[in-house]
């Protein structure tokens, strides 16, 4: 690759209690996945996020979720499929007006938590959400894991889906992410993880935790803001790609 979209999870702070260092992680990425309230996220904050991300010339995608605050969206919600259309496409669309009102607009869709890995092989939800997308008009990008049931719904219906790796997570041996519930999930050392990614820009592979080697195609990286160092990380990341000569940019 001559060029990779880095992407971050923003917005997700909720009132007096913070969640990552957004306007840091500006200065890396070039696409922000911009939380819509219902996993994280007030209105205020989104609207920031929504400006800050158009004053820094950062893409704007919709970080959508189950409807989950409690738990942070990382818990299944068995809702039917037209309760989760329904649910993403208000998400869509309040991100939409607070993007408009900053002069931007969505970009993208990428699901959050475990909506996002439960597109991966739930066949009910991934449609869902295709169908969500579909009413919201726009022809948007899917973002999501490469393999992922609902790619191959959101291609089957004319939209595009878009795969991603993930920069400071460890994968298992069959290309999925290792559980955040295991030791060792999320990795922390930046010159490790800058030389996987830089590796999977040039050669299209990535190292599973038992050494295995994985061939996968991605066409963004995800750099997670709310881990320990993770500023660091991500200017590492993306100076390490651009040393390599490849320029970063929105798949968007």
């Amino acid at each position: 690759m001559t060029t990779i979209d880095l992407n971050s999870d923003v917005g997700e702070s909720f009132g007096n209690w913070r969640m990552g260092d957004d306007a840091a992680i500006f200065r890396s990425v070039s696409s922000a996945n911009i939380a819509c309230g219902f996993h994280a996220g007030d209105p205020s904050t989104i609207a920031q996020t929504c400006r800050d991300a158009v004053a820094s010339g950062i893409t704007i995608g919709a970080h959508v979720g189950y409807r989950d605050l409690a738990g942070f969206g990382r818990r299944f919600v068995d809702c039917s499929a037209t309760e989760l259309a329904d649910d993403v496409l208000y998400q869509m669309g309040a991100l939409q007006a607070m993007a408009r009102a900053a002069g931007g607009e969505i970009r993208y869709v990428k699901p959050h938590g475990a909506l996002y890995h439960a597109m991966i092989d739930h066949e009910i939800h991934a449609q869902a959400v295709v169908a969500a997308l579909k009413a919201f008009g726009g022809d948007l990008p899917l973002l999501l894991l490469p393999g992922s049931i609902a790619l191959e719904k959101a291609e089957a219906a004319g939209l595009r889906g878009v795969s991603e790796a993930f920069a400071d997570r460890a994968y298992n041996a069959d290309g999925s992410l290792v559980s955040r519930r295991e030791k060792g999930a999320v990795l922390h050392d930046s010159a490790t993880v800058t030389a996987n990614m830089v590796r999977l820009a040039q050669d299209g592979t990535l190292v599973a935790r038992d050494g295995r080697v994985l061939e996968t195609r991605a066409e963004s990286i995800c750099l997670h803001g709310d881990s320990p160092g993770a500023v660091e990380m991500a200017a590492a990341v993306r100076g390490g790609l651009e040393d390599a000569g490849i320029s970063i940019q929105s798949f968007a």
